[in-house]
C-alpha cells in the first residue's frame, strides 16, 4: 500500500432495515481481517426526530438512506472483497459494472453528508514535520533514531527513514509510535 493512499466514503447498499446489522457485521469482519489499515469508519446515516404522539414529544433516530451504509476505506482488492462479501450487503453504489471497483463519494459530498450527521473529520495535531529527528517509542524498533520523511495525517501515519546497517530504510509507524527528539 502506497503511503500517499488517502481513505475515501463509499456508498454500500444493504438490505433495508438491515443497516445496524450490516455495520456491525463489517465492523467485525474488520477486526477479525485485520483490515484496520484500510476500512476505517462505517456510518448509519441517521438523524434525530421528534414526533409528537397524544400530545406528548417522543425522540427517535430516523435513517436518512434507508438500505445505505457509508464506509470510510482505502480502496484495495481486499478491501473491497471485505465490503463486498460481508452478510447483509447487496453491494456498491457507483460501480461501473459487474466486477467493476465503484467510485467514491466526492469529497464535497461526503463532507455535505457527514456534516447533516453531525460526523466530524477527526484532526490531530501533529508536533512533528518532515525533516524533523525522531525516537521510535514503541515497537520492534523501539529506542531507533529516524528522520521523518512524510506525514499522512488522515491515517494518522508516519514514514521515518531508519538507518539499518548504513542504509536509510523507510519505516511506516503510527504517530503515537514515535516521539520527537
Amino acid at each position: 500500500m502506497d503511503v500517499g493512499e488517502e481513505p475515501q466514503w463509499y456508498v454500500v447498499h444493504t438490505f433495508s432495515g438491515y443497516e445496524n446489522k450490516v455495520k456491525a457485521n463489517l465492523e467485525k469482519r474488520v477486526q477479525s481481517m485485520g483490515m484496520q489499515d484500510r476500512i476505517f469508519r462505517v456510518v448509519v446515516p441517521t438523524e434525530e426526530v421528534e414526533e409528537v404522539k397524544n400530545g406528548k414529544v417522543h425522540k427517535h433516530e430516523r435513517r436518512i438512506f434507508p438500505g445505505y451504509v457509508l464506509v470510510e476505506m482505502i480502496m484495495t482488492d481486499e478491501s473491497w472483497y471485505v465490503v463486498r462479501n460481508t452478510p447483509g450487503v447487496t453491494g456498491f453504489v457507483g460501480a461501473q459494472g459487474p466486477g467493476m471497483k465503484p467510485l467514491p463519494l466526492s469529497p464535497e459530498e461526503a463532507e455535505r453528508i457527514l456534516a447533516r450527521l453531525g460526523v466530524e473529520t477527526p484532526r490531530t495535531e501533529v508536533s512533528f514535520r518532515v525533516g524533523d529527528r525522531v525516537e521510535v517509542r514503541e515497537g520492534p524498533l523501539e529506542g531507533m533514531y529516524g528522520v521523518v520523511d512524510h506525514v499522512d495525517e488522515v491515517r494518522k501515519k508516519v514514514r521515518v527513514l531508519v538507518d539499518f546497517f548504513g542504509r536509510e530504510t523507510p519505516v511506516e509507524l503510527d504517530f503515537h509510535q514515535v516521539e520527537r527528539h
